[in-house]
């Protein structure tokens, strides 16, 4: 079993300096994670770039396999992730429910969701994995269930950036690796974090299906066959000086995706979860007058989108060297 190390968090992003053009944001990033300078980059949305309108419960055609295997967890998962914790459903009419409010409707009739949350962190949390790690993903169901915001620093195989620095902060390349900015833990091991999460940020009790021991790692295992290892290993990237933001949830394929190359990548990102019964689905309805997700945010850019086929090419075209 992992111990708790207390640690002073080093951060990985420093400072830098920015500057406009007449056409396209540019921002200049370097780098914090090499002790050498390293030239500096220019990052801007790709020429002609314009963010797609929201289909909702659409896939586009050569993406179709990708959801398809990205929609196998479920059968090996059921419904972990799916739901926030304390989650309750009722069925109202319609005009119960204000229109400004989120609500999933049918026939006349709405959805009213609640959920019953444990205290919120100040900060969001900071986890260190990646995507094909049965591990890293039963830490990533339980940050779901508690409707956690957590600023992820991914991981994957050959990555120069984030691999090293856990190595730094904990003495080992081992994932998934935790820190918590509010209190100053940081640890390894999935159980030991999901432990940490549900007494600190929860009711005290592990979800069934995450304390079953081996069989839940199998099942975690099995759920991502449909996806052959993707959101694993390093595609040379540009580094952001800014995490970009993705509303998302762990149970979605459309989100999975996204996150795969967000992974490969190598990009820091905020994720706020928002499985049902969130808060959060209101929220991002009050700011841009729809709930979908994915939803991604770069502030390196000054992009938002909807459409998780669209974000992966964004990704790729702006981020991929």
């Amino acid at each position: 079993m992992a111990g708790i190390l207390n640690l002073t968090h080093t951060p990985i992003f420093r400072p830098v300096s920015a500057r406009r053009t007449t056409n396209d944001r540019v921002v200049f990033v370097k780098s914090s994670a090499n002790a050498s300078e390293t030239p500096l980059t220019s990052i801007s949305a790709p020429p002609n770039f314009k963010a797609p309108k929201p289909k909702p419960f659409s896939v586009r055609p050569d993406k179709i396999f990708d959801i398809l295997g990205a929609s196998l967890a479920l059968l090996f998962r059921l419904t972990t992730s799916v739901l926030v914790s304390g989650y309750t459903v009722t069925v109202v009419p319609a005009n119960e429910i204000p229109s400004d409010q989120y609500a999933l409707g049918f026939a006349g009739l709405k959805l009213k969701e609640t959920s019953k949350l444990g205290p919120r962190p100040e900060k969001p949390i900071e986890i260190y994995e990646f995507e094909s790690c049965p591990f890293c993903r039963k830490v990533r169901e339980i940050v779901a269930v508690l409707d956690l915001d957590v600023l992820y620093y991914p991981c994957p195989r050959n990555g120069p950036n984030f691999r090293p620095k856990v190595s730094q902060m904990g003495g080992k390349q081992q994932f998934p690796y935790m820190v918590d900015p509010n209190t100053g833990v940081s640890m390894y091991e999935s159980d030991d974090i999901i432990k940490y999460l549900v007494g600190k940020y929860g009711d005290g009790n592990v979800p069934l299906l995450l304390s079953l021991g081996l069989l839940t790692t199998l099942t975690e295992g099995f759920a991502m066959i449909g996806r052959m290892g993707k959101g694993s290993s390093y595609t040379p990237s540009k580094l952001p000086p800014k995490p970009l933001e993705i509303w998302a949830y762990e149970a979605s394929p459309f989100c999975k995706v996204v996150r795969e190359v967000l992974v490969e990548l190598e990009l820091p990102h905020i994720l706020h979860s928002c499985a049902r019964g969130s808060p959060k689905r209101q929220i991002l309805y009050q700011r841009v007058g729809h709930f979908q997700v994915p939803y991604l945010e770069d502030p390196n850019t000054g992009v938002q989108m909807f459409e998780s086929a669209e974000i992966v090419d964004y990704l790729r075209a702006t981020y991929a060297l």
